[in-house]
């Protein structure tokens, strides 16, 4: 897999009917390693171990409906009051953070209403705040903190 721009962790790797699986810590299994799947799981550790969210408020894969079509958040993290906290899009390290992406975890947030947002190929990054009141975005240099409070 591709060397990214996120700190490397002791991942389990394992062939099933000659495919390659990374065990996931969230879904405690192993799944698929894609691309896209090998920048979430980076993202995950990066959340538990370096940012100390807790397992518990980390949602993968999170299904929801938007304009009757279903779609997929790669991470909700919520705070404990279980209420949307930052909303992750994962992409492929090949693929560019482009409008699009913007407006894909964007139109996520049109449901979950969540105040963070982070995008990442695993290469280029991109983490904002969005003001409640004016929708107005302020890029940040760094994740959220992890608090009891949040």
């Amino acid at each position: 897999m591709d060397t990214l721009n996120l700190p490397a962790f002791a991942h389990k790797l394992k062939q099933i009917d000659g495919k390659p699986y990374i065990f996931d810590l969230l879904r405690r299994k192993y799944v698929r390693i894609t691309p896209e799947e090998w920048v979430r799981q980076h993202v995950v550790h990066l959340l538990i171990n370096h940012y100390q969210y807790p397992k518990s408020l980390i949602k993968t894969e999170g299904g929801l409906v938007l304009n009757t079509l279903q779609k997929r958040t790669d991470l909700v993290i919520f705070d404990r009051a279980g209420q949307p906290f930052l909303v992750v899009e994962c992409k492929a390290p090949h693929v560019a953070l482009s409008r699009a992406v913007f407006d894909q975890i964007a139109r996520y947030n049109y449901i979950h209403k969540a105040p963070y947002l982070f995008i990442t190929n695993g290469l280029t990054h991109y983490c904002c705040c969005i003001d409640p009141a004016t929708s107005e975005l302020t890029y940040l240099d760094d994740f959220p903190a992890y608090s009891p409070d949040i």
